[in-house]
């Protein structure tokens, strides 16, 4: 696909569909309306988020990606950083680097279905997929034009590429892996990372397929089952493994049997799968996304796990380790859940978008870009680590 063909778009078109591009999908709900609007730290969220978006135009790549063409994922997430901006909206709509940035997603689309280069194939496809969904989801029917491309019926086969990735076991050792995703090729074990991308990948293209009654769909009581499995909470997850201790119940683990934060001797002297808080929050996520209500007893006990283990100095039970994931999927997971208020354990009322935008804002870095020192899982490179800082940002305004 020429390059060229995607500098041809409706100005019109983009414009309403960056207009609304805040609030779709779930995202950004917001719904403790009544209080008052932060102005100043409006401004603030604001200036970031420009400083980011400039010098983030500065390092694209001129075949449209950033930091590496072998994933597509990673210039997805900043596409859709782009494409959800409160900020300038019309000048990015119409910029170079959101047409060049489509341009080199689409130019890994496979026969497939799936949208990768050189593997991770569910990973790169289903940020790929929420990317190109934003691009081609305004209010209006007007949709952006790009010649020779039916964007429909790409994000139609990516959705079914991902339904295909999920894991279907009846029986065996593999049962506790039943309805999760992996990050396929050479890595197919189903973990609730990948499990949580793809389940909020399906729930945002959900729309533009509504009408298509034969189009594949997730089977969510299996995915809901597999996302059980990884929750510390015996009263619906039987595997010997999970704990009702203090420390862990409600939380959550990488996959069924493992924890990226190991495990805990406890006083009984059964070992303990520890729960930690970014895998925390994908498991909230990925519940409410599934559609559990706020007071289903699992999504309950993740959140008083979630509230007793608060903090902003840490990803909970793995320091820094994934620190911008963590805030990133901390703003989308109780976005969705629907209260800007969390209740500590001592007691303590707090506003959490507030805190996490000013967390944010201070981490930041001269000219724009967030990074984090501990580069495990890429989050020492600064385009990455911005672009979840940006998403975050972006989530977290509305409700200020």
């Amino acid at each position: 696909m020429n390059a060229s063909f995607f500098h041809r778009i409706t100005s019109i078109s983009l414009l309403l569909f960056l207009s609304s591009s805040l609030q779709t999908n779930g995202e950004n709900n917001s719904p403790e309306k009544s209080k008052p609007v932060d102005i100043s730290l409006r401004n603030e969220v604001e200036n970031a988020i420009h400083q980011s978006l400039t010098v983030l135009s500065k390092s694209q790549q001129f075949d449209g990606y950033w930091s590496t063409s072998d994933y597509p994922g990673l210039t997805a997430l900043i596409l859709k950083a782009y494409l959800k901006t409160p900020v300038d909206s019309e000048k990015w709509a119409n910029s170079e680097t959101v047409a060049d940035s489509v341009a080199f997603i689409l130019s890994t689309v496979q026969e497939d279905g799936g949208i990768y280069s050189r593997g991770l194939q569910s990973y790169n496809t289903a940020i790929s997929l929420m990317a190109l969904n934003a691009y081609n989801t305004p209010l209006t029917s007007e949709k952006p034009k790009i010649d020779d491309v039916d964007m429909d019926a790409i994000i139609s086969k990516a959705r079914a590429f991902l339904v295909d990735q999920q894991q279907i076991f009846e029986s065996g050792d593999n049962l506790p892996y039943s309805g999760g995703i992996g990050y396929g090729n050479s890595y197919k074990h189903s973990d609730l990372s990948n499990t949580s991308l793809a389940i909020q990948a399906l729930k945002e293209t959900r729309k533009i397929v509504e009408s298509d009654q034969m189009d594949a769909d997730l089977d969510w009581e299996a995915a809901i089952k597999f996302v059980e499995n990884t929750q510390n909470l015996p009263e619906v997850n039987h595997q010997p493994w999970a704990s009702d201790d203090p420390a862990n119940r409600g939380g959550f683990v990488y996959f069924p049997g493992d924890s990226k934060a190991g495990a805990m001797k406890l006083k009984s002297g059964r070992t303990a799968l520890r729960s930690y808080g970014s895998m925390s929050y994908a498991g909230l996520m990925s519940f409410l996304y599934a559609g559990l209500e706020p007071d289903d007893e699992r999504v309950v006990a993740a959140v008083d796990w979630l509230q007793k283990n608060y903090t902003l100095d840490e990803n909970p039970g793995m320091g820094q380790e994934g620190l911008y994931y963590y805030y990133y999927t901390m703003a989308k997971a109780l976005d969705a859940y629907g209260s800007d208020t969390l209740v500590l354990e001592d007691g303590t009322e707090i506003d959490w978008r507030k805190n996490l935008a000013k967390r944010l804002i201070s981490l930041q870095k001269h000219p724009g870009y967030w990074v984090n020192e501990n580069g495990r899982w890429m989050e020492s490179d600064p385009n990455i680590v911005t672009a979840y800082s940006l998403l975050a940002l972006e989530i977290l305004y509305p409700g200020l």
